[in-house]
């Protein structure tokens, strides 16, 4: 009988922590052309976040003019950088 591994929450976490010390980011930078709404969606699309995720993120990037808004490694994270670009977003990849 084969057995699946099941994540228990303490490698869950490790691996979250891992994630964030894989060393690069995905900067999202303020622009005056680009509405709330779109940015939402592009990072609810793209990053895989929640909708009150995308959303705080972007009232960072309009308050703060840019926001980390995933973290990992510079492979993982260049296609969500480009698809962000791509919807006329400033996004950069940028090393932690």
């Amino acid at each position: 009988m084969i057995r699946f591994h099941e994540h228990t929450k303490h490698e869950t976490d490790v691996e979250n922590v891992t994630d964030l010390l894989s060393g690069y980011c995905v900067m999202l930078y303020n622009d005056e052309y680009n509405t709330f709404d779109h940015v939402i969606d592009c990072l609810v699309k793209y990053c895989d976040h929640s909708p009150e995720q995308a959303e705080q993120c972007s009232l960072i990037v309009h308050y703060k003019g840019k926001c980390a808004v995933k973290h990992g490694s510079s492979s993982e994270l260049k296609g969500i950088c480009d698809a962000l670009c791509r919807q006329d977003l400033s996004a950069v990849l940028e090393k932690t």
